[in-house]
């Protein structure tokens, strides 16, 4: 069973990919990735739980978690590329992937009380 902030490690971590990290703090323009989305977590390999979906919310590129106390970072390039660092006490993760205007997919990889996990995501945009 997957703790809670891996969880929040692991959603964030799904989001990783090729694009910019930058403090959440930074003032950009809008991008045409904003708003709300879904996220899939699915577990291929480890002793996390096998799926888990998440709500993500896109905000001037930013990427942003609903609650949880873990240390997130994450960009949305104009590309579409997405990258997301997360980490709490030891657990980590990490992934990479792409969004278009209303879909997504990648690949995560995290480190968490059970040992390391790795998978796939999927994004759908909500409302």
């Amino acid at each position: 069973m997957i703790s809670s902030s891996l969880r929040s490690i692991v959603l964030a971590g799904a989001l990783m990919g090729a694009g910019i990290v930058g403090p959440a703090g930074t003032a950009l323009a809008r991008t045409s990735y904003d708003g709300n989305w879904s996220v899939l977590i699915v577990t291929h390999s480890g002793a996390c739980e096998r799926a888990l979906r998440y709500p993500v919310q896109i905000s001037n590129g930013n990427v942003l978690s609903e609650g949880g106390s873990a240390n997130l970072q994450g960009r949305v390039a104009p590309s579409g590329a997405v990258r997301v660092s997360v980490s709490a006490d030891s657990q980590w993760a990490a992934g990479s992937g792409r969004l278009s205007r209303d879909h997504g997919s990648g690949q995560w990889r995290g480190q968490g009380s059970a040992g390391i996990c790795a998978g796939t995501w999927q994004a759908d945009r909500r409302g």
